[in-house]
C-alpha cells in the first residue's frame, strides 16, 4: 500500500467523520425554550465541555479508525476492513441521530434509547480498534466512555421531565 492509498482513506474516514460533526451540529440547539426550560441532573457538565470534548473526541475517532482501516487493507483483512467500515458508518448515523432525535424531534424517551445503542457501537468501534492495534485503538476507550456517560445523562434527563 502506498502512503497516498493509507492518506486517501484516513482522509475518506476524516470527511466522513467530520460530516457527521456538522450534522449534529446543526442539529443542537441549546439556546431553545424547550432545552432551556428542561430539568437537568446535578451532574450536568457545564455547556462548553460538550464542543470541547465532542471535537477532541471526533478528532480521535477519525484519526484512530483512519489509521486502522488503512492498516487492515495493508494487511489484505478485507472482510475486517468492510466490517470497521460498516461499524463506523453506523456510528457516525447513530451519533447524528441522537442529535437530530433530542434537539428537533424533542424525544429524550428515545434519544436515551439510541444513546444506549451509540455506546454499544462505540464499545465495539474501540473493540474492532483495539484488535488491529491494541495501543492505538485504546484510545477510543474515551469515546465509549463519553456515549455511555451521554446515555445516562440523557435518561437522566429523560426521567425528571417525563
Amino acid at each position: 500500500m502506498t502512503t497516498q492509498d493509507r492518506s486517501r482513506i484516513i482522509g475518506a474516514t476524516t470527511v466522513g467523520v467530520i460530516g457527521n460533526a456538522v450534522l449534529g451540529s446543526a442539529a443542537t440547539d441549546t439556546t431553545s425554550r424547550w432545552y432551556r426550560r428542561l430539568r437537568k441532573p446535578s451532574f450536568q457538565p457545564p455547556g462548553w465541555v460538550f464542543p470541547v470534548a465532542w471535537t477532541a473526541l471526533y478528532a480521535d475517532m477519525a484519526a484512530v479508525v483512519g489509521q486502522s482501516l488503512a492498516d487492515l487493507q495493508e494487511q489484505g483483512r478485507n472482510a475486517e476492513y468492510e466490517d470497521l467500515k460498516k461499524a463506523l458508518a453506523a456510528n457516525v448515523a447513530l451519533n447524528a441521530g441522537w442529535s437530530l432525535l433530542f434537539f428537533r424531534g424533542r424525544r429524550p424517551g428515545l434519544a436515551t434509547i439510541e444513546a444506549a445503542a451509540l455506546a454499544a457501537s462505540s464499545a465495539d468501534l474501540t473493540r474492532r480498534s483495539m484488535a488491529v492495534n491494541r495501543g492505538r485503538g485504546a484510545w477510543l476507550v474515551p469515546y465509549a466512555a463519553w456515549t455511555a456517560f451521554a446515555t445516562v445523562l440523557t435518561g437522566t434527563i429523560w426521567y425528571l421531565n417525563r
